[in-house]
């Protein structure tokens, strides 16, 4: 176990029972999530990701994009 883990989870059991549950089903949502989107990566082929890379090249033609300082606007 990392050193930043077993400080988290000291941090943990200092809380009352309820917000450690809540935490921790929140961490293993999180793991279960990022195990799926592995997968899901790991099975594109280079043909689909040919296909999505054609797809946003077409979009930025017609402008159909949205700036990322719109979306991410920057910080003072």
């Amino acid at each position: 176990m990392t050193e930043l883990l077993e400080r988290a989870i000291a941090r943990l059991q200092t809380l009352p029972e309820s917000e450690q549950d809540a935490i921790a089903a929140r961490l293993l949502d999180e793991m279960e999530d990022e195990k799926k989107w592995k997968a899901q990566f790991e099975s594109t082929t280079d043909e689909q990701w040919d296909r999505m890379a054609e797809m946003v090249r077409q979009e930025i033609a017609v402008g159909d994009i949205t700036p990322l300082a719109e979306v991410f606007p920057p910080q003072p």
